[in-house]
């Protein structure tokens, strides 16, 4: 696929740094870092004991490993995790066993910059994985921090990528905060494709077809969308069909719309729906999902699915790369 390769080339022109906080219990991700490192996409650390790796492969013994029980840093991530959650009733001896734990420890990495990104959660659910980071990096501008996933591949519409969100974190959005993921996603779609963003909020109702609370949801959301990016081509409340085609949209859309069929950006009324989707596309269609991904936090921290494959973890640590900030040198 053009779009995957290209993902990997310019990652390999970034030189960041990504954590991987199970590489001590996951065979999965100790292929994939294996690929990684040798491929130059990421510089890597691995979070475990270094003995252990060192006797599944001799090879490790040339990866930067930090074991979060022997590193120096451990008294001083404890004293910085309890600072920050104290006012949540967290004790420091609490702190200190926390900081033993290796999504906390990777966060704290990502946090004081030893690292760029964080890649985990093949082998622990979502909430697992990302609630150190939703604890301890969430953006100080904001409180919301949702996800999307990328669908790529040649399909019988078009060739180049499609976006669809919430597809991992957010269950039942607001259309105030469907509107601030819509263009979230969309900058993401720019930003990663080059192509001008399409967004389309979708509904089981196109333009008012139907009149219920969720399909008036659908409709706020593309409103509010509309007023804060009058330049990005959007539609709404609107069916999956007429989003995607041009015949039916000209067809069920009246008057002056943005743009007839051919949307690119996917944006669902409930996580439900969007994770049921990319997944049916997934295994029913020619298209292959990266992702989820993160956005809204400080800094990357991305979640695999745990049915992820060895290149699934390679792609979305590109990803991650990718979405890194130019930033002054590590620690």
């Amino acid at each position: 696929m053009k779009f995957t390769k290209q993902l990997i080339k310019l990652a390999k022109q970034k030189n960041k740094t990504i954590v991987f906080p199970e590489s001590a219990f996951s065979d999965r991700v100790l292929k994939a870092v294996m690929y990684i490192k040798k491929h130059n996409i990421a510089n890597v650390i691995l979070i475990g004991d270094e003995s252990s790796l060192f006797v599944r492969n001799k090879k490790f013994g040339s990866f930067k490993i930090v074991n979060p029980k022997t590193s120096s840093l451990k008294e001083a991530f404890a004293n910085q995790l309890y600072e920050l959650r104290k006012h949540k009733g967290m004790t420091i001896e609490e702190a200190s066993q926390l900081v033993l734990d290796p999504f906390y420890f990777s966060t704290l990495l990502v946090k004081n910059g030893y690292a760029d990104g964080m890649v985990g959660g093949a082998e622990v659910s979502t909430a697992r994985n990302l609630k150190p980071a939703l604890q301890l990096l969430k953006s100080s501008s904001n409180t919301l921090v949702n996800s999307y996933t990328m669908m790529v591949g040649k399909n019988n519409l078009t060739d180049s990528p499609f976006f669809l969100t919430d597809c991992g974190l957010i269950e039942n959005p607001t259309s105030d905060e469907l509107s601030v993921i819509a263009k979230r996603v969309a900058d993401e779609y720019k930003h990663f494709t080059g192509i001008e963003p399409k967004v389309a909020f979708l509904s089981y109702s196109t333009n008012g077809s139907a009149n219920s609370e969720a399909t008036k949801k659908m409709k706020d959301a593309y409103n509010k969308f509309k007023a804060n990016c009058p330049n990005v081509l959007s539609q709404g409340e609107v069916q999956l069909d007429a989003a995607l085609l041009e015949n039916v949209a000209r067809l069920k859309l009246k008057g002056n719309q943005d743009f007839y069929g051919g949307a690119n950006v996917l944006v669902f009324p409930e996580l439900s729906s969007a994770n049921i989707c990319y997944k049916a596309i997934s295994y029913f269609g020619n298209l292959y999902a990266l992702g989820p991904i993160t956005v809204g936090l400080d800094k990357p921290i991305n979640d695999l699915s745990r049915g992820c494959t060895v290149k699934d973890i390679i792609y979305l640590t590109a990803i991650t790369v990718l979405q890194c900030k130019e930033s002054e040198e590590k620690k």
